[in-house]
């Protein structure tokens, strides 16, 4: 595999980082300020760079490259395979209203004997990631990994935007599919929050729209926690993620806030939140946040074996970096340093992860987790 990184920011425009190579890439992904990917000068510069490759664009709640994360730039990968064949798909949520089927199509559209990974981006306004993963997972009895996550927006939750080999646009979900046995791919997500508050049942909702709590409306209830804080909604509902015990299964996800309604007294969350599950409030832990990063960084090497990666998709939740602030960066050097100085590291914060909770496992969506991909070809 050989790689070029790339960053545009708006006084020193494009740079390489590190060596450049000579190379013709199947796939660049290009993360970046939404203001900044939906010029459509940027897109066409990436073209020229590289006009024989897949070009995946998506928004961000701030950008990670290297041991660096900024804000207001562009940051890239251009990722040239040797023994590993890639494939896109694309779907807008606006063309059928369905999360699901678009799942379900972009996974069937993929599936093949020899399909090793799926990475997924997404639209993480309009998309709900739930009905996306469960989609997903429809078509994937052989539990090939499928991880990547939703774009955000900062901390503006206006509108987020993905693309493929266009400028990105509203309602897109991209998804690649990579080919062959010789591509070794490795996953970890981990969090760091702990739960405080009394737990409690879900007696209202419906898919992703959160009602009531106990048979009290939610906002309210958010609200009483926030105090001061509740003029902030809905960014400051990052602050206080819920965590999630689903009915008649052990499994525990994290929830968080996308938008509210004032009227209905409502919260709309980036995944499901089935009535009779059981929730409960969480709050930062900030050594547990860093040491979540180095969690997930640590299990993604160990499922690499001896295929030591030479690159790693990082994806965090943008309700880490509004916690951690200028910590932030913490969590990002210490995941690093964990898979070490040869691996090129490209990423994003997001509005939600994506990834199987252990190796052969159906993925998930996740929220607030640092999200960890490493590829090699061995």
């Amino acid at each position: 595999m050989k790689i070029n990184q790339l960053c545009w920011n708006p006084t020193k425009l494009w740079q390489f980082i590190g060596i450049k190579q000579d190379l013709n890439p199947q796939l660049v992904l290009a993360f970046g300020d939404r203001y900044l990917i939906s010029d459509p000068i940027r897109f066409k510069e990436l073209k020229s760079f590289y006009p024989n490759a897949q070009i995946v664009m998506a928004s961000t709640s701030g950008e990670i490259q290297g041991s660096n994360v900024t804000d207001g730039t562009i940051v890239v990968s251009a990722l040239e395979f040797t023994k590993t064949k890639i494939k896109v798909a694309k779907s807008n949520i606006q063309d059928s209203n369905d999360t699901y089927e678009c799942g379900k199509s972009l996974g069937k559209e993929l599936i093949a004997d020899d399909l090793a990974h799926i990475l997924i981006i997404a639209d993480g306004h309009k998309v709900n990631g739930s009905e996306l993963v469960s989609g997903m997972n429809l078509n994937n009895s052989l539990h090939i990994p499928i991880t990547g996550g939703l774009a955000g927006d900062g901390d503006r939750f206006e509108k987020t935007l993905v693309g493929i080999n266009e400028i990105p646009s509203e309602g897109n979900v991209v998804a690649i599919g990579f080919y062959g046995n010789n591509l070794k791919v490795g996953f970890g997500n981990k969090g760091g929050w702990d739960p405080f508050g009394p737990e409690r049942i879900v007696t209202k909702s419906e898919r992703n729209i959160l009602y009531e709590l106990d048979n009290q409306p939610v906002l309210q209830l958010y609200k009483n926690y926030l105090g001061s804080l509740a003029a902030e909604l809905p960014g400051s509902a990052l602050l206080f993620p819920l965590s999630l015990h689903l009915p008649d299964s052990d499994e525990i996800l994290v929830r968080t806030v996308l938008s509210i309604n004032e009227n209905n007294q409502s919260m709309t969350f980036a995944g499901n939140i089935p009535k009779g599950a059981r929730v409960q409030l969480m709050k930062a832990n900030f050594d547990k946040l860093i040491d979540g990063a180095n969690s997930a960084a640590s299990i993604s090497l160990k499922m690499s074996g001896d295929c030591k990666p030479e690159f790693a998709l990082f994806i965090s939740c943008v309700g880490r970096k509004l916690v951690l602030s200028h910590r932030v960066v913490e969590e990002v050097e210490d995941a690093v340093g964990i898979l070490g100085a040869n691996t090129a590291v490209l990423g994003f914060y997001s509005y939600g992860e994506i990834s199987p909770l252990i190796s052969n496992a159906r993925c998930e969506l996740h929220n607030q987790t640092m999200t960890i991909t490493t590829y090699s070809e061995c």
